[in-house]
C-alpha cells in the first residue's frame, strides 16, 4: 500500500507590465541537486509547519464532511513563494508560517525533506517480514519562456528544494501548459490527483507555476487481518448510526488517555513513521476540532505509552478539495492575495506578481495493508497517562488523525472523519 503526498504549487501571474527581456535569470534545466544541508534545524522548521497545519485546520474543518489535507506540502509551496517575497508581504507569510525571525527556512526545509527520505528503505517488521518505505520529494518550477526572474531566488529554490526550471509558454498556450503541468502531478501522485489545476485556473497573464511532490509508501508495522474486519455500527454526529467495515487488531500501540479523548499511535514499517489517531470522547468532537493546536497535540504525543489495545477502526477512502485563500487571509496573509499592495519584488523586478488563488487536493485510503495518500496544491499569482491493563477502543464515532515523521515531528497529513 502507498501513501502519497504532493503539491502543485504556484501559478504566477503578472499583473502588471508586459514581457520583457529584464535582468533577471531565465533558466531552463530538469530536476537540480539539492546542496547538502545537515538536517539539524529539521526538528523547528516541523515544529512551525505543525503550528501551521493545526492552525489551518481549525479554519477548514466543517463538521459535515470528511476533511483531509497535507501541511507539509501547503507549506513547501508558501515556503517556495516566501523565497519570493518582500516587505510586508514577506513578513506576513513568516508570522502565517511560524517561521522564526532572521532563520533560513529554506536550508531548514531542506533538512527536513533529507530527515523525511532518510526514513525510507527494507524494514523489518516484529512478524518477521519485511516492508519498503519510500519517501521521495520532488520540486519544480514552470516558467514563462522569456521572463526574468531574480537569479538568489531561482539559486535558493535549486539549492534547497532541487526545482529545476521548465519553460512553457503561458502567453500563447496556456491550456498546453496547464495539460503538462497536470501530468507531472499525475505521475508523482501515482494518478491520484489528475486534474489539480483546473481549466480557467491559468491564462495569458501567468508567468510562473511551482510544483512540489511528496511520495510516501507506507505499510503497517502491524498489518491488519482481512479476516477479522467486520461490519459495525459508526454513530455520526446528529447521532444517526451507519453501518462501516471496521478493521480490528490487537497488539501493542503507544496510547494516551486525555482530558475529553484517547489517543493510539500506529507505527508504519519500521516506525519512523506513524499515524496518531484522536478519537474525542461521545459529544466532543466539535470542542476538540475548534480547539486543538500543535500545543495540545505535542502533550498528547509525550503522553503516549506502550498498552495492549484491542483496536476497532473504519476503512475509508476520501477526497478533500479546497481553495486555501479564505484561509490563508483569515490567517493573516492577505497582502500576498492584493493586487495593488502585494510585494514578490525578490521573485521578479520584471512585472508586479500576486497570488490570486491557492487550491489544494488531497486523498487518503486507510485499509488493513496501510495508507495511500496524495495531496497537491495550486498557488496561482496573477500581471495522558500509562496503562497497565489492555484497552479496548473502538472508533465508532467521529475521529481526526495525523499522519507524521517521528523522529522530527513533521506532520505530512492532518485530517478528520465524521461520516467513513
Amino acid at each position: 500500500m502507498a501513501c502519497w503526498a504532493a503539491v502543485a504549487l504556484l501559478g504566477v501571474s503578472c499583473g502588471g507590465a508586459g514581457d520583457g527581456d529584464g535582468d533577471g535569470a531565465s533558466v531552463a534545466g530538469g530536476e537540480v541537486e539539492r546542496i547538502g544541508v545537515p538536517p539539524d534545524e529539521a526538528e523547528a522548521v516541523a515544529g512551525s509547519l505543525s503550528a501551521f497545519g493545526w492552525d489551518l485546520y481549525r479554519d477548514l474543518a466543517d463538521n459535515d464532511t470528511n476533511l483531509v489535507f497535507s501541511p507539509h506540502s501547503i507549506g513547501v509551496a508558501l515556503a517556495m513563494t516566501r523565497a519570493g517575497a518582500a516587505g510586508e508581504t514577506a513578513a506576513q507569510m513568516d508570522d502565517v508560517l511560524h517561521l522564526e525571525a532572521g532563520g533560513d527556512p529554506h536550508a531548514s526545509l531542506n533538512g527536513l525533506d533529507l530527515s523525511l527520505e532518510a526514513a525510507e528503505g527494507t524494514k523489518e517488521r516484529p512478524d518477521g517480514l519485511t516492508a519498503e518505505i519510500v519517501v521521495d520529494v520532488a520540486n519544480a518550477l514552470w516558467a514563462q519562456e522569456g521572463f526574468g526572474f531574480e537569479s538568489p531566488f531561482l539559486q535558493t529554490l535549486g539549492e534547497n528544494y532541487g526545482a529545476g526550471v521548465r519553460l512553457v509558454d503561458y502567453v500563447d498556450d496556456h491550456e498546453g501548459a496547464r495539460e503538462q503541468i497536470n501530468a507531472w502531478v499525475a505521475d508523482q501522485t501515482n494518478d491520484r490527483i489528475e486534474e489539480l489545476i483546473a481549466r480557467g485556473v491559468l491564462s495569458g497573464l501567468t508567468r510562473l507555476v511551482l510544483t512540489n511532490a511528496v511520495y510516501l509508501n507506507a505499510p503497517w508495522e502491524h498489518p491488519f487481518q482481512e479476516e477479522t474486519t467486520a461490519p459495525g455500527l459508526f454513530v455520526e454526529l446528529d447521532g444517526s448510526e451507519t453501518m462501516v467495515e471496521l478493521m480490528s487488531i490487537s497488539e501493542s500501540f503507544r496510547y494516551a488517555r486525555a482530558a475529553d479523548l484517547q489517543a493510539v499511535e500506529l507505527p508504519y514499517a519500521g516506525g519512523e513513521l506513524a499515524m496518531l489517531v484522536l478519537v474525542p470522547d461521545q459529544g466532543m468532537f466539535e470542542s476538540t476540532a475548534s480547539s486543538i493546536d500543535a500545543s495540545a497535540v505535542g502533550a498528547i504525543v509525550d503522553a503516549l505509552e506502550p498498552v495492549q489495545v484491542g483496536l476497532r477502526i473504519p476503512k475509508y477512502e476520501f477526497t478533500t478539495r479546497a481553495s486555501l485563500v479564505p484561509a490563508l487571509g483569515a490567517l493573516g496573509m492577505d497582502l500576498a492575495f492584493d493586487a495593488d499592495r502585494a510585494d514578490f519584488s525578490a521573485m521578479t523586478t520584471e512585472a508586479a506578481l500576486f497570488i490570486s488563488d491557492v487550491v489544494h487536493e488531497a486523498f487518503i485510503s486507510v485499509d488493513e495493508a496501510g495508507t495511500e495518500a496524495a495531496a497537491a496544491t495550486a498557488v496561482v499569482m496573477d500581471l495522558t497517562a500509562a496503562h497497565a491493563e489492555p484497552i479496548d477502543l473502538i472508533v465508532n464515532r467521529p475521529f481526526l488523525f495525523v499522519i507524521r515523521h517521528v523522529e522530527t515531528n513533521a506532520i505530512l497529513f492532518i485530517g478528520h472523519i465524521v461520516d467513513p
